[in-house]
């Protein structure tokens, strides 16, 4: 017991008796053993002393109901416990809407009353839970460097219910989670158990922190507008242009420093405006109000200066408002399947085998056509076909067939037909023609791919070595501020071990002065001295008064010692 409250004051400052209070109630609840042995060496021979050591794999621990800690500030003491679940809350931790009206009542967190108000469509959050899960891995991994503990074996006894990133990303993949609180919920139990077993100030609770932070924002944006959130991490092609339900106020929007740019209104409290810009980055900001005007106001009378990145911002609003005119909104691939599936059911009653595309404006195929061309349409081979649809397979020489039949039942004098039919005699001259043509296009492109191909290796290659530099140069600048910062470690180091030397120098050779001092007081009491100079006596007059010379004692007789002297004569 000793060496441990020696050393918890001498290294953290606390009080003996509050290491003694602590180790007692670490001992209660299992996290010390405590161990009485009888020693056998030296002095403590036949004397019982107190061990104390950690527990190991050996210890089964019982499963508990409860944590032990507060779910929202990670810290025991007297604590509230919930009905339904394993979490506990100090009553000061909770706002006046959660705490306990009446001690005889059941009681239910926070966390259980929030998971039943929602009832959440479970295929849709599952694909906005796997954009957020997607971000929660990158930003974990520093979180894994800095090592996963939970097979230590006092893990089992601290955290009551152990969570990880691929675990939630594995509920999240077998559709568990009934809303996004229990997600949410799961986010802030893993900050929850980093807390307690790594400590508040840790390296590795800093990280959680902002893990947790980022979800709850991505959650927080996923409330806000479920359109923005799905397309602005899907990024299809004119993401940003799709219209979202219900759609959001267009504006133009003035940040400090720069003119009006247009710019979507995604919400709004007291005298700000957070809106999004048109343009290639489509950031975000607040705006005050009185910097936003509405999108029908006249660009003139804005003095914008018409820079390439505001043309293309205001092409990019051009397009989302004729997306909204044609009422273009974004389906996602659940919805094109559903209209797929019914689209080609239709299709199949008839004699049409195109395929449905996908494109939000291009669903509907063309109906059954006859295989006799019409007068007014002598060309039907050349009719547009959606890029999306695929071609009905008709074989070329029933096509041929079905031209020449048409000839002979139409009357001699339709000299366009005629000259259809006989036109076929030159498709080896045409073929011959065509196929120059189109090497010479394909030979062009393809001089043109090789060119284009080239500049773009030469750019990834230059990026990737600027990518390569400023990773060594990181990598060169950690280094040398690790090599610092050991540096100055030791240094401190060999400072405090300087001064401590010193120090106990110092004090050695205070104790060797006093010592010193007291040996010559007592040898300088030990003698007698002159009574007239002070100088050391040597002469004898009577019981306190002594002479150095017998000059000093003639002087001291004639002035005054001659009335007192107290020697016989």
């Amino acid at each position: 017991m000793q060496p441990i409250v020696r050393y918890m004051s001498r290294v953290h400052g606390m009080h003996p008796k509050e290491t003694t209070r602590q180790l007692s109630l670490a001992v209660k609840d299992g996290l010390i053993v405590e161990t009485l042995t009888v020693g056998c060496k030296g002095s403590k021979a036949g004397i019982e002393q107190e061990g104390y050591w950690l527990p190991g794999d050996e210890i089964d621990w019982e499963t508990e109901n409860h944590d032990w800690y507060c779910f929202e500030c990670h810290l025991p003491g007297e604590v509230l416990i919930c009905d339904l679940c394993f979490r506990v809350y100090h009553s000061k931790c909770l706002s006046d809407e959660f705490r306990l009206r009446d001690s005889s009542s059941h009681w239910q967190c926070p966390v259980c009353r929030s998971i039943k108000k929602k009832n959440t469509n479970k295929q849709e959050m599952g694909t906005y839970l796997r954009f957020i899960v997607s971000r929660m891995k990158e930003r974990a991994i520093d979180l894994n460097k800095k090592g996963k503990d939970n097979k230590h074996p006092m893990y089992r006894r601290l955290v009551h219910s152990a969570v990880d990133v691929p675990t939630i990303q594995e509920k999240v993949n077998e559709g568990k989670y009934r809303s996004y609180e229990e997600f949410k919920a799961d986010a802030q139990l893993l900050l929850h158990n980093t807390v307690i077993f790594y400590g508040a100030d840790s390296e590795q609770a800093d990280i959680a922190r902002m893990l947790y932070k980022d979800t709850c924002h991505e959650l927080d944006e996923l409330q806000l507008c479920k359109n923005c959130f799905y397309l602005s991490n899907a990024r299809p092609d004119n993401w940003f242009c799709y219209p979202c339900i219900p759609n959001h106020e267009l504006v133009w929007a003035k940040m400090k420093g720069f003119g009006f740019w247009p710019a979507k209104v995604m919400q709004k409290e007291d005298n700000q405006v957070d809106v999004r810009f048109f343009g290639h980055h489509h950031q975000r900001a607040w705006i005050p109000s009185e910097n936003i005007q509405d999108i029908t106001v006249n660009v003139h009378r804005l003095h914008v200066k018409r820079s390439m990145g505001w043309k293309k911002a205001c092409d990019e609003l051009e397009l989302h408002q004729r997306f909204l005119r044609e009422g273009r909104f974004w389906k996602s691939k659940n919805e094109d399947r559903g209209e797929e599936e019914a689209e080609s059911s239709i299709s199949s009653t008839s004699n049409e085998q195109l395929k449905v595309t996908q494109e939000p404006r291009a669903k509907k195929g063309r109906r059954n056509q006859s295989v006799e061309p019409k007068k007014e349409e002598p060309e039907p081979e050349t009719e547009a076909v959606s890029s999306s649809q695929e071609i009905p397979t008709m074989p070329q020489p029933i096509e041929r067939v079905s031209v020449s039949t048409q000839t002979k039942k139409l009357s001699a004098s339709s000299p366009r037909m005629l000259h259809r039919s006989t036109q076929t005699t030159s498709d080896g001259i045409c073929q011959s023609m065509c196929h120059d043509k189109y090497t010479k296009i394909f030979n062009d492109f393809k001089d043109r791919m090789k060119s284009d191909h080239k500049r773009e290796t030469e750019r990834v290659v230059r990026e990737a070595l600027e990518k390569l530099r400023s990773e060594m140069e990181e990598e060169k600048r950690q280094a040398v501020n690790k090599a610092v910062a050991n540096m100055q470690g030791e240094m401190d180091r060999k400072c405090k071990q300087v001064k401590e030397k010193c120090k106990e120098e110092f004090v050695e050779e205070i104790k060797k002065l006093a010592t010193q001092h007291k040996q010559l007081i007592s040898q300088t009491k030990k003698k007698q001295w002159c009574y007239n100079c002070e100088e050391e006596a040597m002469y004898h007059c009577c019981w306190n008064t002594s002479y150095c010379s017998i000059k000093c004692q003639q002087e001291h007789w004639h002035a005054e010692h001659k009335r007192t002297c107290r020697r016989k004569r």
